[in-house]
């Protein structure tokens, strides 16, 4: 049979403090991963570089705070909302984020798809880095954000759980908070949480910053029931809404806004998420059926408000509707292989409504503009894998074949023809593990995946934000990643560490590129979707942790570079170079504390060409963030509980990540010294 080695138990970076998950993310290192093989499997056990991050029990920041400050992590925002993932230097377009193993699909130029969910309500986050089209398909180049809400499951005796917490921030004047309950028997299995959030504008070092501030709630309902030893239904059924969020950096002036009008920004009124879910898993021979159906809704109202007529004078509503279904099987097959064979399909269909006010001097026709009509993109693949040992190598392959077609009824204004189109895309991997020693293991891993272009990219010609008129290409090649990545995982007790340098070379990227010229009735620039000749991402990145006396000091690092082969200069909008640096005292019960350093080097390296000069140098930087709590044992109607206080940005460091969107120049600053008190318990 498949040889696996024991599960190795190691926690690295905060997960050597356990109450800081109220507040900070914790990385755990030898946990078990869902979203890497497919399967669970122990993160030491897996050849690629996988992050598990333990969401705050009480909410009250957005999934961009989880990654920041992680190897090979970063976030880009728009906002305060917005925070959407940047793993290894690829974008939102180039990383499947999913909820619970269903892909958040949507067409938004503003905003994140992975800021549609409570962190109160998740159980943790899996990040796996490097290519995962095998499993996940199209947009798995950069890899996978696996958003996984608490399971609970059957109990001889009735069971009743669950968890509180609530969280208070001086900062924005927050208030957020968040509630589980489970119950559980020999036949039925549930969840229920409800969760939400109220900030203000936040304060940066230059005081308050205008239009940061917004509402949020969540409701989740998830529930098992057993019909037989072999057979289990589950419903999974979220719903998460957004009111008044505003996208600071997406404010413009000059061209293609007509002076009248004063400054644009756009805004979103109401937003939100929903999903419903259907799934069955049924004992099968000697392996597992697990299959799912599904729909996923995203809506969203986007507005342009006019500072100068103190009015909305562009009013978007659109539909983001997928509906899917997946399957997979999980066997052992012969002595020494476990083999998962799948397939999945999902359609989105999109139909925004635009309508703009563009009679000067009043502003007021309420002309129908729609960037595109019946805009539609389906995937059908199917992918088999194979785990098993060569003597004491673990060998993960697998490959899979997708058909993804997309079509509209109308492009821009005007076109109607040639719209249609359709990719056939081969995806591969191979990955191996060795184990050097007891504790330690090397591994490689290279593969292929794949991105097909998105709703917006294919059909959109419309202006944007972000103060361009863009031009769609609906006969766009996917983009194609060949990537390798080389590998050292220590766990075990004492020195803790991950090690891992990576090379990828994507063929016929997608970007948008600046061209210089203008459009004749609004004045605003080109900027033209097309596939560039090829582009390099490489870099090394690591983390460590280990006991120093009664102390633990723990360290993160990510070093990387982009290269744009076409222009021949650095790649559009990389991360910097940084450094993590940690120390502190764990406590299971009592007191605990830990402190912090994050240095961001200076990233100087930018597109000029590409961009025709909107992308600027950004200083680097150092924050100094401490935090410290209680840990109690059973308090009252609780089991345990805790408190803890996060004292952040110590120094009131006035500073911007470099994926910050804004004008160049005059991005949105970070959020300035602040103090948040986090109180949990679980019963």
């Amino acid at each position: 049979m498949l040889r696996l080695r024991p599960l190795a138990v190691a926690v690295l970076g905060l997960s050597a403090f356990p109450v800081s998950s109220l507040v900070h993310a914790e990385t755990l290192l030898g946990a078990q991963t869902v979203t890497a093989k497919g399967y669970a499997a122990d993160t030491l056990e897996t050849p690629q570089a996988v992050e598990i991050l333990q969401a705050p029990a009480a909410g009250g920041t957005v999934a961009g705070a989880l990654l920041r400050g992680k190897p090979g992590l970063a976030a880009q925002s728009d906002g305060a909302w917005g925070q959407n993932p940047v793993l290894r230097g690829l974008k939102k377009e180039s990383v499947v984020v999913m909820v619970d193993g269903v892909r958040m699909n949507s067409a938004q130029p503003q905003g994140a798809i992975a800021s549609f969910l409570d962190l109160g309500l998740l159980e943790r986050a899996e990040v796996v880095k490097g290519p995962g089209s095998v499993l996940y398909g199209s947009g798995a180049m950069g890899g996978v954000v696996n958003l996984i809400t608490p399971d609970v499951g059957f109990s001889a005796e009735e069971a009743v759980g669950g968890r509180v917490g609530a969280r208070f921030s001086s900062v924005d004047k927050g208030v957020a908070g968040a509630a589980l309950l489970t119950r559980s028997s020999a036949h039925g299995a549930l969840v229920l949480g409800v969760a939400g959030r109220d900030v203000d504008d936040y304060r940066s070092p230059d005081g308050r910053e205008d239009r940061t501030g917004y509402q949020s709630d969540t409701l989740l309902a998830k529930y098992k029931h057993k019909l037989s030893e072999d057979l289990t239904l589950r419903v999974n059924l979220q719903r998460h809404e957004d009111e008044d969020v505003w996208y600071p950096g997406s404010a413009r002036t000059g061209a293609g806004i007509p002076k009248p009008l004063g400054t644009a920004t756009i805004h979103s009124p109401e937003q939100r998420r929903e999903l419903y879910e259907l799934g069955v898993d049924a004992k099968l021979g000697e392996g597992t059926l697990s299959a799912e159906l599904y729909r996923q809704e995203v809506f969203r109202q986007i507005r342009a408000f006019s500072s100068a007529k103190q009015r909305d004078y562009v009013r978007n509503d659109v539909r983001f509707v997928t509906d899917g279904a997946k399957a997979k099987y999980l066997f052992p097959f012969g002595a020494d292989h476990l083999l998962t064979v799948g397939a999945d399909l999902w359609r989105m269909r999109g139909d925004p409504e635009r309508y703009i006010d563009n009679n000067p001097p009043a502003f007021d026709n309420n002309l129908r503009n729609d960037p595109f009509d019946k805009g539609e993109i389906e995937s059908a693949g199917v992918f088999v894998q194979d785990e098993f040992s060569l003597g004491d190598t673990r060998i993960v392959a697998g490959a899979r074949f997708d058909r993804v077609t997309g079509d509209a009824e109308r492009k821009g204004m005007t076109q109607t023809t040639g719209l249609e189109n359709a990719d056939n895309n081969l995806s591969w991997s191979l990955g191996a593990i060795q184990p050097l020693s007891e504790r330690l293991s090397a591994y490689a891993n290279l593969g292929r995946a794949y991105r097909a272009a998105d709703m917006r990219e294919r059909f959109e010609d419309s202006a944007r934000g972000d103060g361009y008129f863009h031009v769609g290409n609906p006969q766009l090649d996917p983009e194609v990643s060949t990537s390798l990545e080389l590998g050292l995982k220590r766990g075990g007790a004492g020195l803790r560490y991950q090690l891992a340098a990576f090379y990828t070379r994507i063929d016929d990227y997608i970007a948008g590129r600046v061209t210089g010229a203008v459009h004749p009735q609004n004045g605003l620039p080109f900027k033209l979707t097309e596939n560039l000749d090829k582009v390099t991402i490489y870099g090394i990145e690591g983390s460590a942790s280990m006991p120093v006396g009664a102390f633990v000091a723990d360290a993160g690092f990510t070093w990387l570079r982009g290269e744009n082969h076409q222009d021949d200069e650095p790649l559009f909008q990389m991360p910097a170079p940084e450094l993590t640096l940690g120390l502190g005292q764990a406590a299971e019960r009592g007191f605990w504390w830990r402190a912090q350093l994050r240095a961001v080097a200076e990233q100087d390296r930018i597109a000029t060409r590409f961009s025709n000069g909107t992308e600027n140098p950004t200083a680097g930087f150092v924050t100094a963030d401490a935090e410290f709590g209680w840990r109690f044992g059973k308090l009252g109607a609780f089991e345990s509980a805790g408190l803890a206080v996060q004292l952040s940005n110590l120094a009131d460091k006035r500073y911007h990540e470099h994926q910050t969107e804004g004008v160049s120049g005059n991005e949105l600053a970070a959020p300035g010294r602040g103090v948040a008190l986090s109180l949990n318990g679980s019963f």
